[in-house]
């Protein structure tokens, strides 16, 4: 099965337009304006995601034209070289790969302006309106998205750029709706502030705050796993759960990037955006529907459950040669590690730590969910020596979900060993390939379906929950502890783990099945 199988494709086996497709396509004309069109992530994330859904023809270019705008002067076949190389190998590439980014590259237009300057955003409208009137389209059906590649600090006036002079007149079904990217502030009031001076400009229906972890196939999976399957539903509580752990890990530094994450460190880049909503997913009540405003109102409530954090449940970290980096204060007080716990007050969660787990330059690279369940009461295998159940969501690499359980060791001898039940995606859907988290939440941002963004009253929420720590940490009152790139981090981390409740399997490793 070819990648255009994966996603429901334009049309079906009778040649007629598939629903989704119909979904994307019923209202006019599309335009998709990238802002920071010359930057990092609209080359490496939003300009291949945009490719990857023009290949399945969800993006056809008899409808759809995207344009380029940044301060940086050059012209529209200048944009399309620089994005080449992003889109499809230099080398070994096919002729009908090369075919198909030459004819979406003619589909990029590129301007060039000032982002808080109404001189460009009305040449931006000027070259939007002409594309819209080429395509026929009635004036206020058409379709505007704004994808704001870009740092939060330019948002304000790019928006009211956008406001003043590029919307679009919505009476006959046409939309204008605008993706911000994280970080959104720095903390609750920054935060506030942003929204407030965002939402005095547009409708909250018309923002997609974009967090791609909630693109990625296993979050999106969460919910499918926590309700729709019968025998999790009277496991998933204080009574079974002794605790939960959501652990993000990379084996590399900052990279270059240290000045930037300096600024943020790995609480704000990390902890409170991506792994927060992915406990929101593992701890909320089931939502009366599927609709995104009941999943939301779902999330907001796990949210204001949390409980202050414990200065005493936290651990922080900063890997030794961060501050080598020349963009680095050499007295940077940043922690490129940190654990901390979180503890939610509600009937179902009480007194079950959700042990939320960050850091770089450790000794491996992945993201998972660990559900630690309690010991079997009146054990008669004794089999505590071999480690507790475990329900695992790997989300990446390898992606998996798998099942940590006791078992008889084959053999004459009644025994117990650690095994597990696993469903590995490499192995289970061969040849399916698992769309990129972008791609999935732009083509959602065009469907108007916010249920995997951000609300307004969630982004406050999280912040609330952090804020009293950052800023502690900001003033110096916490400060992290030095460890060794390529280790697992401070040893007070593992302590705080232990002392949380969680027991380490020893002597079983995971391992990917082989095809």
């Amino acid at each position: 099965m070819g990648t255009s199988e994966w996603h429901i494709e334009k049309r079906d086996s009778f040649g007629t337009e598939s629903p989704l497709a119909r979904e994307v396509l019923e209202t006019g004309t599309l335009s998709i304006v990238v802002l920071g069109a010359s930057g990092d992530l609209a080359k490496k994330k939003t300009f291949p995601a945009l490719f990857h859904l023009y290949k399945q023809g969800l993006l056809p270019s008899d409808e759809v034209h995207i344009f380029g705008y940044a301060r940086t002067k050059i012209s529209d076949d200048e944009l399309r070289n620089r994005l080449r190389s992003y889109l499809v190998p230099e080398k070994g590439a096919s002729p009908n790969q090369l075919n198909d980014v030459s004819k979406f590259l003619q589909l990029i237009k590129y301007v060039s302006g000032s982002y808080d300057s109404e001189d460009g955003f009305r040449l931006l409208d000027k070259e939007i309106s002409e594309h819209e009137y080429l395509k026929n389209s009635k004036e206020g059906s058409s379709r505007r998205l704004f994808y704001l590649a870009l740092p939060p600090s330019v948002y304000p006036s790019v928006c009211k750029m956008i406001k003043t002079c590029c919307m679009n007149k919505s009476e006959l079904g046409g939309w204008t709706r605008v993706v911000v990217e994280k970080p959104f502030g720095r903390d609750l009031q920054s935060a506030e502030e942003l929204s407030t001076q965002i939402g005095e400009l547009f409708e909250e229906p018309q923002i997609y705050r974009i967090d791609h972890y909630l693109g990625k196939e296993l979050v999106q999976n969460m919910l499918v796993l926590r309700f729709a399957n019968r025998f999790f539903l009277p496991l998933w509580n204080r009574d079974n759960i002794d605790n939960v752990q959501i652990v993000f890990r990379e084996d590399f530094g900052t990279e270059g990037r240290g000045g930037y994450f300096d600024q943020y460190g790995i609480i704000r880049d990390i902890i409170q955006n991506h792994l927060l909503q992915v406990l929101c997913l593992i701890a909320m009540e089931k939502p009366i529907s599927l609709k995104p405003e009941h999943i939301r109102d779902e999330k907001v409530k796990v949210l204001e459950s949390v409980l202050p954090i414990r200065d005493d449940e936290v651990v922080l970290g900063q890997y030794e040669g961060y501050r080598d980096d020349p963009t680095v204060p050499d007295q940077s007080n940043t922690p490129t590690f940190a654990t901390a716990i979180l503890r939610i007050h509600n009937e179902r969660w009480e007194g079950v730590p959700f042990i939320m787990k960050a850091g770089k330059a450790l000794n491996s690279r992945k993201a998972e969910i660990r559900v630690q369940f309690k010991d079997v009461p009146g054990d008669i295998f004794r089999s505590k020596k071999q480690g507790r159940n475990e329900f695992v969501i790997r989300l990446q690499p390898f992606e998996a979900i798998y099942m940590k359980l006791t078992v008889k060791q084959p053999g004459l001898e009644m025994s117990a060993v650690q095994s597990e039940l696993d469903l590995s995606y490499g192995q289970r859907y061969q040849g399916i390939t698992i769309p990129e988290a972008y791609e999935r939440l732009i083509l959602d941002t065009i469907r108007g379906d916010q249920q995997h963004f951000v609300r307004r009253d969630e982004l406050k929420a999280s912040w609330k929950i952090f804020t009293p720590l950052l800023h502690k940490i900001d003033r110096g009152e916490l400060n992290p502890i030095p460890y060794k790139a390529g280790s697992r981090g401070p040893a007070e981390a593992d302590e705080l783990l232990e002392k949380a409740g969680y027991v380490q399997t020893h002597g079983y490793i995971w391992i990917p099945p082989t095809l």
